[in-house]
């Protein structure tokens, strides 16, 4: 609805109405129910040994994950483009919650081995033989989106935006490195 009602102020009544369609965008700051967020919070207690184990749903699920920071500088670029118009705001690049799992954990020195699928499917600190991911079904949606992806060569061409100017790694790096200075701090 929302992205039909500014076409129609932007047609209708030559309004300046842009829509921005944004895909996951993810930082330290996200709220700690999302997925994102519970995995680099999870990765940052059980590396400093203030929780045993993270459950999830499907570790496949495939995102489109960008830094909210980068997403931000695109809004600016929208509104400051000479005509109005709606643009795609995401990475193009899909990741699995596997390998966000993967990335954080790693920042928070423990290197995961995956074993299993589907609801069998348990991540394992390496060094430890210990199980610290385990799937539950719990946490598995039954409306999920399992491949979500955006396209963002307009907002790429026109803009000149940057769509990766924060990478993958270093997104999960920044949300690892605050949780691990909040756990630290955590009594």
């Amino acid at each position: 609805y929302g992205y039909w009602i500014v076409k129609e102020y932007r047609e209708a009544y030559n309004m300046f109405c842009c829509s921005g369609i944004l895909f996951n965008h993810e930082s330290e700051r996200r709220g700690e129910t999302f997925v994102t967020r519970k995995i680099t919070l999870a990765a940052a207690r059980i590396a400093q040994g203030k929780q045993d184990k993270l459950y999830l749903g499907n570790l496949s699920s495939l995102r489109d994950w960008g830094y909210a920071k980068d997403y931000v500088e695109c809004m600016w670029l929208i509104l400051q483009h000479d005509k109005p118009e709606d643009f795609v705001i995401a990475t193009g690049v899909q990741h699995s919650v596997r390998e966000f799992c993967e990335y954080a954990f790693r920042e928070a020195g423990i290197e995961l081995e995956f074993k299993g699928e589907g609801m069998d499917e348990v991540g394992i600190d390496k060094a430890t033989g210990k199980v610290v991911i385990e799937v539950s079904k719990e946490f598995y949606r039954p409306t999920d989106v399992v491949n979500l992806w955006g396209d963002p060569t307009k907002a790429k061409t026109e803009l000149g935006w940057n769509p990766t100017k924060t990478t993958f790694e270093e997104l999960v790096k920044i949300m690892v490195r605050h949780d691990m200075e909040l756990v630290a701090k955590e009594s």
